[in-house]
């Protein structure tokens, strides 16, 4: 079956940086576009990143120029490396996959960002 598992999520500084992982199995990793969400709370969970088949990539306007998306085929891995990080960064962070016609989800990994 369709797994997702993230990690890498923690208690940062304003400006500092984490690299967050999604391992993901069950299903040809490299022909699906894989997606990064965010949920902060009392809010919605929101599009963060985007990084295509062919590797061309999508960010909201919130993260452009701080956040990188990027992926390892041979890993079957999903990566979005965070830098500048501000305190409004502070959610739970999900990844994401449209796989035979559903969407799955992983768990999520809490990104803290505090002094």
């Amino acid at each position: 079956q369709v797994q997702l598992v993230e990690s890498g999520g923690g208690l940062v500084q304003p400006g500092g940086s984490l690299r967050l992982s999604c391992a993901a199995s069950g299903f040809t990793f490299s022909t699906y576009v894989m997606n990064w969400y965010r949920q902060a709370p009392g809010n919605q969970r929101e599009l963060v990143a985007v990084i295509r088949t062919g590797g061309s990539t999508d960010y909201a306007d919130s993260v452009k120029g701080r956040f990188t998306i990027s992926r390892d085929n041979a890993k079957n891995t999903v990566y979005l490396q965070m830098n500048s990080l501000k305190p409004e960064d502070t959610a739970v962070y999900y990844c994401n996959a449209f796989v035979y016609d559903m969407h799955y989800w992983g768990k999520g990994t809490l990104v803290t960002v505090s002094s």
